[in-house]
């Protein structure tokens, strides 16, 4: 079971101010949450590998395909002003 101090004292660290109504409250339901946690750490687990998920998780992705790029002056053609092959854009800062 966890005493008042130890949760008047998360609350300090978290700088929450606890009425001791709430005080109360956060005990008994901390105590509830170790010792949920105490009884989970008591059942064997021997032979079962560790899972981040509970079903398997697979990437969906395709497949890497080479295409053709496009022609130089054909991009260039979609900016608004070009300047010898680039693309002229504003100054940005000083």
């Amino acid at each position: 079971m966890i005493s008042k101090e130890t949760v008047r004292n998360i609350a300090k660290l978290a700088r929450l101010k606890l009425s001791a109504q709430e005080e109360d409250m956060y005990t008994e339901q901390l105590g509830k949450i170790l010792e949920y946690v105490a009884e989970l750490q008591s059942v064997d687990t021997t032979g079962i590998q560790p899972a981040a998920h509970v079903l398997p998780v697979n990437n969906i992705m395709r497949n890497d395909e080479v295409k053709s790029a496009q022609s130089h002056d054909k991009i260039l053609k979609c900016g608004p002003d070009v300047e010898n092959n680039f693309f002229r854009v504003p100054k940005i800062g000083d």
